[in-house]
């Protein structure tokens, strides 16, 4: 069905038609001001969840986007119960074309939120009553409220026994290839090991079944394809390399922030230069988080089902890999080692295995139904990152969405911790789960 797309204003403002199910914006567009009230409420939930305590949950990254997923998925079915626009993703609660849009959107982000961090409910209510003490008192303001919580309600309900915080049993290998903790975690220590295993056996958000998004996998260890992988980030991602420019490092360093909060700072800004209102806004921020939550969850899948040794533990253990094209550097160390401090950002290499990678994973997904949703992959923006100390790094722009996907895959090559078949592997499975939620969801109601 031909849907209604507005070029950014910061460029042409025009509207084209373009056919896409997940849809660019409404035939007619609803300007409203910047901060309406799921933008502020996409605010505050990245705070709650990604934010370290005591302001926050301090979710890891794999970790924030199913809960981020949680709450606009909710916010989406209360606004579009109301404007009635488009497909529900879980429910449609009984609402009137009165109810406030902006109570509806409070209520269901808050009432998620305090479901899962109850902890947090003091700082909530707060929030929560500044939004509802804005909107004038009366049977819209009630009515949305009523239809936020229905939504809130049906999510809660939905995710619940969905496998989160289950058990899991991380099995390390010795043999080549073989993923084991890296230096300075392992084999023995606790220290860095992934804190949410998990996550691969949760159960989707859009993607019906997990294993149709199952890679390729990691090029085996005696291949040349592996040792033109290993000889570029041996090269490309060491700590003391000379070949890598002062951009890459920058660049490396800037993509280490939590990427769930890096895109959710992107999509307010779009959301805002795009002149979204908040019925169009709700429905953005649903999309990309609810790809993004998928994009995790069959990134962790995929990643213990290979269980792939990182660019450390190759590079030193090189000498038995049996793989005549590489050479072992039994002290190699990538440009995040924790003895040594890179503008602020030392870090180790991740507690988990290699393939795929879990940012690509995330921003494919990301990319892909940005894409699918303006309709174009010319999407101007610019982006920040607290990981530099001072923090924020230099921000970093963008003409096309792509081009922000293309980086990220190097960046991790940069930095040392990923092969490069794991990062283009991992923008591939994403982009699978965002080609399945354009097909299956938020589609236009005849």
């Amino acid at each position: 069905m031909a849907k209604t797309l507005r070029i950014s204003r910061r460029g042409l403002t025009a509207l084209v038609a373009v056919s896409i199910a997940v849809g660019g914006l409404a035939a007619t567009a609803r300007g409203q001001s910047i901060e309406n009230q799921a933008t502020i409420w996409n605010r505050i939930a990245s705070t709650a969840i990604m934010a370290p305590a005591p302001g926050g949950a301090g979710q890891p990254p794999h970790v924030a986007v199913l809960s981020l997923a949680m709450v606009q998925g909710a916010v989406y079915d209360a606004v579009n119960a109301i404007d009635g626009g488009f497909e529900p993703y879980l429910v449609a609660p009984a609402a009137h074309p009165s109810d406030s849009k902006d109570a509806a959107v409070a209520a269901a982000a808050f009432h998620v939120l305090v479901g899962l961090f109850p902890a947090q409910q003091g700082a909530l209510v707060t929030q929560y009553e500044a939004s509802l003490a804005a909107l004038s008192d009366g049977a819209a303001k009630a009515g949305g409220i009523v239809v936020g919580q229905a939504a809130a309600a049906a999510m809660l309900a939905a995710r619940a026994n969905d496998g989160r915080f289950g058990p899991f049993t991380v099995v390390e290998g010795s043999d080549p290839g073989e993923w084991r903790l890296a230096p300075p975690q392992g084999p023995a220590g606790t220290v860095g090991r992934d804190p949410a295993a998990w996550v691969g056996n949760v159960r989707p958000f859009v993607v019906p079944d997990i294993e149709r998004l199952r890679t390729d996998g990691p090029n085996a260890v005696m291949t040349a394809a592996y040792a033109e992988d290993f000889n570029e980030v041996k090269e490309l991602g060491s700590l003391t390399s000379t070949r890598r420019t002062a951009d890459q490092t920058a660049a490396a360093i800037f993509w280490q922030d939590n990427g769930g909060a890096i895109w959710n700072r992107i999509f307010r800004d779009l959301a805002a230069s795009e002149g979204l209102d908040v019925v169009e806004s709700a429905r953005l921020y649903a999309i990309v988080n609810l790809a993004a939550a998928d994009g995790s969850i069959g990134c962790w899948n995929d990643k213990y089902y290979w269980s792939f040794w990182r660019p450390i533990t190759a590079i030193r253990e090189a000498a038995d890999d049996g793989n005549p094209a590489t050479e072992p550097d039994p002290a190699w160390i990538p440009l995040f080692d924790p003895a040594v401090a890179v503008s602020g950002a030392a870090l180790v290499t991740p507690g988990f295995p290699d393939h795929p990678s879990g940012h690509t994973c995330i921003s494919g997904a990301i990319v892909h139904a940005l894409k699918a949703f303006f309709g174009t992959d010319k999407v101007a923006f610019t982006a920040t990152s607290n990981k530099c100390a001072p923090a924020p790094c230099p921000a970093r722009s963008f003409d096309r969405l792509s081009h922000a996907l293309k980086e990220i895959i190097d960046a991790r090559v940069w930095s040392g911790i990923h092969f490069r078949t794991a990062d283009v592997q991992g923008a591939v499975l994403g982009k699978k789960v965002a080609l399945h939620l354009e097909k299956h969801y938020f589609r236009p109601r005849r």
